[in-house]
């Protein structure tokens, strides 16, 4: 039986309206993973806000793009942390810097989050030292409190490299499992949703929460493995452990048919029950497409509200994006046109 068919609720496909996700915050006006940057999402318009999940030396959940943390935090600043600089193989690629499992929880609550794209978004350093790191629970506990009678906000929290934190004697799905028992957010209608490009955590997860647990998305790479999610048996096996798939924008619109206008890639998602949801909208021209730039300069603002509508033209359920605003203009102007 399919996972989707397992909830006590529908699946994110029958959805009265696409759901606006704020991606990691609203990271265009905040820098990301910060208490501002996902308070802000919210009052942009976003139903779910999406922290990224790594692992401190002492296996608190923390929230960070990447285990690194030179190009989010001020550590590369701090002399105390000097001497924790090291290169590590992760995932196959040499990295250098400062990595959270050589961090206790009260270390990493030392440093201070920065902008993680200066160069492109110039104004976010204004906010560099102004936030700290939180932990998963934390991000939970403003989603709770956030939450209205008539307005659930929920979080999608993105497991990253599961693989390489067990490689460090950090197990993820475990860890995950016992801090959401912990939090009271293991049901399918709760406050938590999970994702990963990673099946085998997600497949852990799903067996250690049981078939009625936290909604969990199966995120898709642009790489051979994700071309083999997205064929037809590759969703339906996705069907039997989560309740959505997640591609690239780019993923999405390669697989627009230019004669019915319509994604393959969508429509078979939604025939194995799955929600479709794509990562990431950004506003400024170096993430957009030709025809939506808005002049030459790349940092400048293009037209990210016509990319929405694009998305969502072509059926997509959810819009994982930088600038929750524009997201939720486009998502507006779809209800209007319904009614």
């Amino acid at each position: 039986m399919r996972a989707s068919e397992l909830l006590a609720v529908r699946p994110a496909t029958r959805l009265p309206r696409p759901v606006i996700v704020g991606h990691r915050g609203a990271p265009a006006y905040r820098p990301e993973h910060t208490a501002a940057g996902y308070e802000l999402a919210i009052d942009l318009g976003a139903e779910l806000i999406e922290p990224d999940v790594v692992v401190s030396r002492d296996g608190a959940l923390v929230v960070r793009h990447e285990s690194e943390l030179s190009w989010s935090t001020d550590v590369s600043s701090r002399p105390e942390f000097a001497d924790r600089r090291t290169t590590k193989l992760v995932e196959d690629e040499l990295c250098t810097g400062w990595f959270a499992e050589d961090f206790t929880l009260a270390e990493l609550r030392t440093l201070r989050a920065v902008e993680r794209m200066p160069e492109v978004r110039p104004l976010n350093t204004a906010y560099d030292g102004r936030f700290g790191i939180l932990t998963l629970a934390e991000v939970v506990d403003l989603a709770r409190a956030r939450s209205t009678a008539d307005r659930q906000i929920r979080v999608l929290a993105e497991l990253k490299h599961p693989g390489w934190s067990a490689e460090q004697g950090l197990p993820m799905a475990e860890l995950v499992s016992e801090e959401l028992r912990r939090l009271g957010a293991t049901d399918a209608q709760g406050p938590v949703m999970l994702q990963s490009f990673d099946a085998a955590v997600l497949r852990d997860l799903r067996a250690r929460l049981g078939e009625h647990g936290p909604q969990m998305m199966q995120l898709v790479d642009d790489v051979a493995e994700g071309d083999r999610m997205v064929t037809p048996a590759g969703l339906r096996e996705i069907s039997t452990y989560a309740q959505g798939v997640a591609p690239s924008v780019e993923r999405v619109l390669r697989d627009v048919d230019v004669v019915s206008g319509t994604s393959a890639l969508v429509n078979e998602a939604h025939r194995a029950e799955l929600a479709v949801f794509t990562w990431t909208l950004r506003a400024e021209n170096a993430f957009l497409p030709e025809p939506l730039r808005v002049g030459t300069v790349p940092e400048a603002l293009g037209d990210a509200i016509g990319m929405a509508r694009r998305l969502l033209s072509l059926g997509v359920d959810g819009l994982i994006t930088d600038s929750p605003d524009h997201a939720a203009q486009a998502v507006a102007e779809l209800q209007a046109a319904l009614v």
